[in-house]
């Protein structure tokens, strides 16, 4: 068990280097969503920055970062590139819960590289575990594994046969079939395929409790659980795609000002623009303040309260669907030229696609009101709903 009660801070070097990483990612985007995966230059380039490591305990030489370090990593590389950030905000989640919770046998085989693994896979829709000596063996189909063509290793959850856990598996990849069904509105050159694995031997040592908030190695962070710790990354990446948005349509409007008719002289769009820009910013500032509580919370060898749970999960929920609809209205802002094939479109496209995740629904969002509004007492969240304790 973890004997570091506080979180591990690593300070801006990361975020130093995935600003350098833009204009690559930006060049690169529109080939990654013809191919519907990253390109081969923008997955080496995040390899040699160290950002495939930014979540694995520092003992396994990892960066680490603190909840808020990651909230502003993903909304770097989200602003450069949708599909980008969301890779690696799914990837870098699996590497640092696997570096966590797994056991010491499977950290030497899968952390023993030069490299950081890249792990890929889907944790929600279980398969099915059959537990045998020494390990179990899985098999199930999965969706949206985002990131999995560039993984030497799936992350797949499954229920364990004659009992109510729900185990995480690590498999190498040469156990899994892929099915490249990924023909989507948006999110394209994340590849989120689904994919199958058929009575593959898992050892013990690679599998971990879905529901464990007990590190085995690392920081305060990963007493969060694998859960919550996944807010983090759709929270962060919804802060750089709204921002991004908003940034194109103020180029857009001003590359045409001065021209009779244009978007730059109507009243309107500057009230619509400028109750978007305040709606996406308060929604900004709810994720930052409730993240900034739960690192106080963490700091000092806390674990999160129901109404801090409720939180961080009503904070995501309000700033996807505030970016979604400031997509909508960048969209519509936009004319002819969001119309057409190009960076606007692609990012009212991703906005959708990210606000279908099953994070951002409507049973969190309904389960967070019942607990606020006082009519959940003596209940805790069990992933996206509040049961009796």
């Amino acid at each position: 068990m973890s004997d570091t009660p506080r979180l591990h801070r690593a300070g801006t070097t990361l975020l130093d280097r995935a600003r350098d990483l833009r204009t690559l990612i930006e060049r690169e985007a529109g080939r990654a969503e013809t191919e519907g995966k990253l390109t081969a230059p923008v997955v080496d380039a995040l390899h040699e920055a160290g950002v495939y490591g930014c979540w694995v305990p520092e003992p396994l030489g990892g960066a680490e970062l603190s909840p808020r370090e990651l909230l502003g990593l993903f909304e770097e590389l989200t602003y450069a590139d949708a599909s980008t950030g969301w890779v690696v905000m799914a990837t870098t989640l699996e590497n640092g819960t696997a570096g966590a919770y797994l056991g010491e046998d499977a950290v030497e085989r899968l952390f023993k590289g030069p490299r950081m693994p890249l792990i890929a896979g889907q944790g929600t829709r279980p398969g099915l575990a059959v537990r045998q000596e020494g390990g179990f063996r899985l098999s199930g189909r999965w969706s949206f594994a985002s990131g999995m063509y560039h993984a030497q290793y799936a992350h797949s959850a499954a229920a364990v046969e004659g009992t109510d856990e729900v185990r995480i598996f690590i498999t190498p990849m040469e156990d899994v079939t892929m099915l490249g069904n990924w023909d989507v509105l948006g999110l394209r050159a994340t590849g989120s395929v689904d994919y199958t694995i058929d009575g593959a031997f898992v050892p013990e040592s690679q599998s971990h409790d879905f529901r464990t908030t007990e590190p085995l190695r690392g920081g305060a962070i990963y007493r969060l659980g694998l859960l919550d710790q996944a807010l983090i990354c759709h929270s962060g990446w919804a802060l750089g795609i709204g921002r991004r948005l908003l940034d194109e349509l103020a180029g857009y409007a001003a590359a045409r000002s001065g021209r009779p008719g244009q978007l730059a002289g109507s009243d309107a769009f500057h009230a619509g623009f400028a109750r978007a820009e305040a709606s996406f910013r308060a929604a900004a500032a709810l994720i930052r303040q409730t993240w900034d509580g739960v690192e106080r919370t963490l700091d000092e060898g806390g674990r999160l309260s129901t109404r801090q749970e409720t939180m961080v999960r009503l904070a995501l929920n309000h700033i996807t669907s505030t970016v979604t609809e400031v997509a909508g209205f960048v969209y519509a802002s936009g004319g002819t030229t969001a119309l057409r094939d190009g960076l606007i479109q692609r990012l009212f496209r991703d906005a959708q696609a990210g606000a279908a995740h099953v994070l951002c629904g409507p049973q969190a969002l309904r389960e967070c009101g019942r607990e606020l509004a006082g009519l959940a007492q003596g209940q805790s969240w069990a992933v996206l709903e509040l049961l009796d304790i």
